[in-house]
């Protein structure tokens, strides 16, 4: 039988058990930051010179001048000429549903005026510039383009720069598709820490945004956490995760293989399976067991759901939801006859996917909503990429005179007592009486 830990909800020691399965430690080691610290400072110092040292130290790519790192617009273009009639078909599918769904998430902005004249709101604007960073080689992945993309072109973001890796001068034609659809404003041959950094402080050849997106290796999410402050970031994501939560009547073949769905992203991935029905659990280990055979990842499959992945079984529907609520999972399936009604339930949920036919590898590609989501419970504090990530707030004050002279009483009082005099004096130097 595949090798994957039961667990029972009511076993003595089972928080503790599942605590250390759910433990994740994002913090990189020493060895990790001095390598990226070295990286970050050397491109800040010595800009597109460095650049090209680590391409071809770390991507095995020689380029001459700090102009070869761009790929020039006409190859987007090509690549989606070229790239097979399906491929490209889904791909614009995709990136039209998502938009569909994204341009909803827009946010406007308010004013509302008091009875005296103040006049009071919010004033909405997009960011200027945003750098998607993207894997390349042969793991690439359009989809991450989609999802990072379009989200920030409808918010209104003026100049979306993109960087991928090439190892080896190699260039997924797929990805370039993807930035051809989604309007990319410029693309550059990075990759690694070096790519974040050049980002952050700009180059001579790439240009300085003011936040940074895109999934990445150890490197690239240790580098994204040293330069913010100077750049927003999106998250520090950790590895990929699915809960699925079913009542024992769906078959349990689709089970095993929506299991299977995150596993094989990588070994570090969380797979787990919550039921009431200790004999559903045993048909899906067997259905596990059977369909592993004909996973071609089948390797990095069976190391995440022996490691990471688990079976636990509860006593009833409400045990359930406590155990999702817990595990706060990046990714829910709710395989029950009525998942609409457990949805008040749930408090901690990334994306949540109702019903026996919402398989989670749709919402990876085309349902809609973005597939950016918080990993290792912080769905408990955070939300899924949108929109809103690339648009900021500023608050709207105009007093009436009417409303100065009320508000200058009300703030000289409290700043007397914060014993600040000057703020004090400047509210009231506009109060007539």
């Amino acid at each position: 039988m595949l090798n994957i830990r039961r667990l029972s909800a009511n076993a003595e020691g089972f928080r503790e058990e599942l605590d250390r399965l759910l433990a994740w430690e994002t913090v990189s080691n020493d060895s990790v930051n001095d390598i990226v610290k070295e990286v970050v400072n050397n491109v800040r110092q010595n800009g597109d010179a460095a650049l090209l040292e680590y391409t071809e130290r770390f991507d095995r790519l020689k380029l001459n001048t700090g102009s070869e790192l761009e790929i020039p617009n006409a190859r987007l273009h090509e690549a989606l000429e070229i790239i097979p009639a399906d491929q490209r078909t889904a791909l614009e599918l995709s990136a039209k549903r998502v938009r569909d769904y994204h341009e909803r998430q827009v946010q406007n902005s308010w004013t509302y005026e008091e009875a005296d004249g103040t006049m009071l709101g919010q004033q909405v604007t997009p960011l200027d510039s945003v750098g998607l960073y993207v894997p390349g080689g042969k793991a690439a992945y359009p989809s991450s383009v989609i999802m990072n993309a379009i989200p920030a072109k409808v918010a209104g973001v003026e100049k979306l720069i993109m960087v991928v890796p090439t190892p080896d001068g190699e260039v997924n034609n797929m990805v370039l598709a993807a930035a051809a659809i989604c309007e990319v404003d410029a693309v550059y041959t990075l990759g690694g820490a070096q790519a974040v950094a050049a980002l952050a402080y700009g180059t001579e050849t790439v240009p300085a945004v003011d936040k940074i997106v895109g999934p990445g290796n150890i490197f690239v999410a240790t580098a994204k956490r040293m330069v913010f402050g100077t750049v927003g970031i999106d998250m520090i994501a950790g590895p990929s995760e699915i809960l699925v939560y079913c009542d024992g009547k769906t078959d349990p073949d689709w089970i095993a293989v929506d299991l299977f769905s995150q596993a094989e992203h990588d070994e570090d991935a969380q797979s787990i399976l919550v039921t009431q029905d200790a004999q559903f659990a045993d048909k899906v280990h067997q259905s596990m067991t059977k369909l592993i055979e004909s996973m071609p990842r089948k390797p990095i499959i069976e190391t995440a759901l022996k490691d990471r992945g688990a079976i636990i079984v509860v006593d009833n529907e409400d045990q359930a939801i406590e155990m999702i609520n817990i595990i706060a999972p990046e990714h829910l399936e709710l395989s029950v006859d009525d998942p609409k009604a457990l949805l008040p339930k749930i408090r901690h949920a990334g994306a949540i996917f109702m019903g026996r036919f919402t398989a989670e590898a749709l919402g990876d590609y085309c349902a809609g909503p973005n597939h950016v989501l918080p990993t290792s419970r912080t769905a408990r504090f955070s939300s899924p990429l949108g929109v809103y990530d690339f648009q900021k707030r500023s608050s709207l004050i105009m007093c009436s005179a009417e409303g100065a002279n009320e508000l200058g009483k009300v703030a000289g009082v409290l700043a007397d007592g914060e014993g600040l005099q000057a703020h004090a004096a400047s509210a009231r130097y506009r109060v007539k009486d």
